[in-house]
């Protein structure tokens, strides 16, 4: 089913988009939570009506994305870890670790705006990706020390 985004949804698209999405999501969630319309020819117009409203609150949104991305730039956390004797984790660090880390300094993050391919498993600097808008990705210093 095609649906035109009322707001900004992370995983689909930015407000004002035209996107295809399962038939049910649509129906159950997008539509009744009044995030997104069918895309008919009468909300096509709508939308064209509204267009300089939504393009004024994208530009907002990337705005505060970008001062968020200057916040995070450079930034180091440490993440104690137990090791073994070769220091090797006993486990990995994952990122739940890292969102503990950042709160830890007073940087507030979600999960799925860290942007780990897979979880770090020996001692060592790492950077990690951030996504905190489309295309606004500043990278952070994630440090695993022994504990």
């Amino acid at each position: 089913m095609k649906v035109i985004l009322k707001e900004t949804i992370d995983s689909l698209g930015i407000i004002g988009s035209e996107v295809t999405v399962a038939d049910g999501y649509a129906r159950n969630y997008l539509l009744p939570q009044n995030k997104a319309v069918p895309a008919t020819n009468q909300y096509r117009r709508l939308l064209e009506q509204e267009k300089a409203k939504f393009e004024l609150q994208i530009a907002k949104e990337k705005a505060i994305a970008e001062e968020m991305a200057k916040k995070l730039e450079g930034v180091s956390c440490q993440v104690p870890s137990r090791v073994s004797d070769e220091d090797r984790l006993y486990g990995s660090v994952k990122v739940q670790d890292i969102v503990q880390a950042l709160d830890r300094e007073d940087i507030k993050v979600e999960k799925r705006m860290i942007l780990l391919s897979e979880p770090i498993k020996k001692l060592g600097e790492y950077k990690v990706p951030i996504r905190v808008y489309k295309d606004v990705e500043p990278e952070i210093t994630v440090n695993v020390v022994p504990e």
